[in-house]
């Protein structure tokens, strides 16, 4: 889902909108390592298990991977909405797909940085992730959710 901030890019004051494109699907293969390198299986199974963690109706789905004009990258399941309860937290509400494939993928990439401290991949991802998750029509959710 691309954003859909009014802001006009260069305004004096007003940060650029971070924009989401849809990866192709002749580009697919290439995403993962791309953004995330050898450690691409990490990432991608991470994301599966907090999904099934977090959305008791997700029940396996195709993932759509998009791309960000800040450099970031996340994943989203076909279908949805999606009920979302996270036990660490207590948040329990319904996303979008989308919103769900952004706070699943904030969730691998925040677990994920510290295991693989030696490597800022995760944490990078996750700050460039971030900030378009800061411009979403569902930022209140994505972020009650990973807080």
């Amino acid at each position: 889902m691309a954003n859909q901030d009014n802001a006009s890019p260069g305004a004096v004051g007003t940060p650029s909108p971070v924009v989401a494109q849809q990866v192709d699907d002749s580009e697919r293969m290439m995403a993962l390592p791309r953004h995330f390198g050898q450690r691409l299986l990490v990432f991608e199974g991470a994301v599966y298990d907090f999904m099934r963690r977090f959305a008791a109706d997700y029940d396996g789905a195709y993932w759509q991977f998009y791309e960000l004009s800040n450099g970031g990258f996340y994943m989203v399941p076909d279908g949805g909405p999606f009920r979302f309860s996270v036990d660490t937290n207590d948040y329990e509400g319904v996303m979008s797909a989308d919103a769900a494939g952004i706070t699943v993928c904030l969730f691998a990439c925040s677990h994920l940085s510290f295991r693989y401290s030696e490597d800022d991949v995760f944490g990078d991802h996750f700050h460039l992730l971030r900030e378009f998750a800061a411009q979403h029509a569902e930022a209140s959710a994505i972020f009650a959710a990973i807080d």
